[in-house]
């Protein structure tokens, strides 16, 4: 397996799935979305693995309120590429699969 963990270190989601990875040996690799968002390409992959763009963006966060996305007409994927911080955390790619939050389930399928 080669995983990926896209997340912050405030999240806490992101640490339970870094903690579930760990635990089984698993090695990954973690990009911090406060230094490093993802590139189009890992957009593009990610939300075609998720079910579309919509499932990547998290409405009800911080940033969103602080960048007032609510009233503004925008391009969800031209925000999220420039604010990796809009993103739902964690983001979890194995190849082609991807998924958003903690979803351990999904990953037992993976081992």
């Amino acid at each position: 397996m080669n995983i990926q963990i896209f997340g912050t270190k405030k999240c806490q989601d992101t640490r339970k799935t870094e903690r579930y990875f760990k635990e089984r040996g698993i090695q990954f690799h973690y990009v911090d979305l406060t230094v490093r968002g993802l590139s189009k390409g890992e957009l593009d992959k990610v939300q075609s693995a998720v079910g579309g763009v919509d499932k990547l963006i998290d409405k009800s966060g911080k940033e969103y309120a602080k960048r007032n996305l609510r009233y503004l007409v925008h391009n969800i994927e031209e925000v999220l590429i420039n604010h990796p911080l809009l993103l739902k955390t964690p983001i979890v790619r194995n190849g082609a699969r991807a998924t958003v939050g903690y979803v351990p389930d999904i990953w037992k399928l993976w081992e």
